[in-house]
């Protein structure tokens, strides 16, 4: 419900706000006071495209704020779910901006967001009807959403979605599973050979570096072998090898320790020498017999290490780090393969969902074919008291054909149904659907009939009628202004009239008026106490030849009319 509206600087508008109530809230003035002006501005503030050329002269910036209670726990999750984000408690506040540069501003409780997410909140708070680009009476989704209400079709309806979104989600990973496929085998395809090549490589850590040490030898064999001969024979086999000679100096040693017992120390040392001197010889011995030339295995060596250069070239990559990536390979395949199978298992998941979701959609039209035609009649009923007698309304459902393959078939949002509520609004013309109904008054009297039936099935929190009394007269618009009565005891109506019958039965009154103050041209919104409103009534009901009688009058009209409130 619609708290509070605040308009700065909106053509004749400089600064308005008016508190609003629950119940049949009526705004009445002369004509090009503003109404339309104040009307616009609650269209604005519900995401209607805007321009520059709206901004009061001299302004640089027009602002719309509109405060609502959310009268339900459904409305409240719906407009979380949008914001996607909890909301404190039931209130929100929508704002709107203009710049004169032609910059357009949105925000949800001072928060920016885009034009889109404040139509799509004020939908689920407002309807306006009379401005014909705001009807949602014309849209055949709400047209669907008003037979499910009445009809209490909700728990039909939830399946039906809830089905729909599956399916939809489903086939979006089918779908993306598909696109993908051919690059996802392409994947598999190489993470396989290069698993296999990788393997038959037969890789070792460090094995590159040990290779070019054996390398290194192979290719110095002749040199190494001939250092190995010498080096033992000046260690152990010459003449004046090294072993001589400490040979000689021990035996020396251990005659002249007799006189100097601290010699037996070099004696030790000695002997330690000459086993050392033993071992390298020995070892360069061993090792002068290994240094043999092997052009069989240095030609092995040499083809190993082009063929592991080779790999570290193509995939960039050290052996060391091969060996790693070689580990993750076994990981991608499964990924990939996981992919695969995914792929079967959501063909049968959507083959599954497209059975739920035709059986889902019977359940729902069958529904729906019970109840179109009690509400159709329904309204009718209501249209003959609001001085369409003649009118004809029918609402005629036609089904859509969901395709066999589901992951190519359209998914209706709201089920298999096409409805299309259809008016006659004279004898001898032919039924034409709603939104190609041409006049104003008709479009919103015929909202009202459906709001009445709908009353108690329709969460929406506020009504706005506009044009509703066009071309009616004084005794139509009494029971016009029953109508909207009866209908503000569970929605909040806002009706721009003319009529003083009508606006007689409101529940709160507020008259538009234009002022001139400093050579500039304002308007202004004001609510009306019981003095001032008898004074307003009168003057719509006879201008200014209104005397004291017409007073009179507009007092026993509104002493009747409040046995509605």
């Amino acid at each position: 419900m619609l708290r509070e509206l605040s308009v700065q600087n909106l053509a004749l508008i400089e600064d308005v706000r008016v508190e609003l109530h629950p119940g049949f809230c009526a705004w009445t003035g002369e004509t090009g006071a503003g109404k339309s002006l104040l009307l616009g501005a609650l269209g604005l503030l519900l995401g209607e495209r805007g321009s520059a050329d709206l901004l009061r002269a001299g302004a640089e910036e027009l602002r719309v704020t509109g405060r609502f209670d959310l009268d339900s726990p459904e409305t409240k999750a719906q407009v979380e779910g949008i914001l996607d984000g909890k909301l404190e408690d039931g209130e929100i506040i929508l704002g709107r901006r203009l710049t004169r540069v032609g910059r357009s501003h949105a925000y949800v409780n001072d928060q920016p967001v885009a034009i889109g997410t404040l139509k799509q909140i004020g939908a689920l708070l407002v309807d306006i009807h009379g401005q014909r680009e705001t009807e949602s009476l014309l849209e055949p989704a709400y047209q669907l959403r008003v037979l499910d209400a009445y009809g209490d079709l909700g728990k039909y309806r939830q399946t039906y979605v809830e089905v729909a979104d599956r399916l939809r989600n489903a086939r979006k990973r089918y779908l993306g599973l598909t696109r993908e496929r051919e690059q996802r085998l392409r994947e598999l395809s190489l993470v396989r050979f290069e698993r296999e090549e990788l393997d038959n490589a037969s890789l070792e850590p460090g094995e590159l570096a040990e290779l070019a040490r054996e390398r290194e030898r192979l290719a110095n064999a002749q040199h190494l072998q001939a250092f190995a001969a010498r080096g033992h024979a000046g260690l152990y086999d010459d003449e004046d090898s090294v072993m001589g000679r400490l040979g000689r100096l021990h035996r020396e040693a251990e005659g002249w320790a007799a006189m100097d017992p601290e010699l037996a120390v070099v004696v030790e040392q000695l002997e330690a020498l000459q086993s050392q001197v033993q071992d390298a010889s020995q070892t360069l011995s061993r090792l002068g017999d290994r240094w043999e030339a092997d052009p069989v295995r240095q030609e092995e060596v040499e083809s190993r290490i082009q063929t592991l250069r080779k790999m570290e070239a193509k995939y960039r990559k050290t052996v060391d780090e091969l060996i790693l990536y070689r580990l993750g390979l076994d990981e991608q395949e499964a990924k990939l393969q996981a992919a695969e199978d995914d792929l079967g298992g959501l063909e049968a998941e959507l083959s599954g969902l497209r059975k739920g979701l035709e059986t889902a959609a019977n359940d729902l039209s069958k529904q729906r074919q019970k109840v179109a035609k009690k509400l159709a009649s329904e309204t009718q009923k209501q249209l003959v008291d609001l001085g369409m007698s003649d009118a004809r309304l029918a609402a005629e459902l036609t089904r859509i054909d969901l395709g066999k393959d589901p992951a190519t078939m359209d998914v209706p949002a709201w089920g298999i149904d096409e409805l299309e509520l259809t008016l006659a609004a004279n004898p001898g013309e032919p039924a034409r659907p709603l939104r190609k109904v041409a006049s104003g008054g008709e479009l919103s009297r015929t909202m009202l009939a459906l709001k009445t039936v709908l009353a108690g099935h329709d969460r929406l929190g506020t009504l706005v009628f506009d044009e509703i009394d066009a071309n009616v007269g004084g005794r139509l618009g009494d029971v016009l202004g029953q109508k909207l009565a009866a209908l503000g005891q569970s929605t909040q109506v806002i009706c721009v009239t003319h009529l003083p019958q009508v606006a007689s039965y409101a529940k709160h009154h507020w008259s538009i008026r234009k002022t001139k103050a400093k050579g500039r041209t304002t308007t202004q919104i004001a609510p009306l106490a019981e003095g001032d409103r008898l004074d307003e009534l009168a003057s719509m009901l006879r201008g200014d030849s209104a005397s004291e009688t017409t007073r009179v009058e507009v007092a026993g009209m509104l002493e009747a009319a409040r046995k509605s409130w």
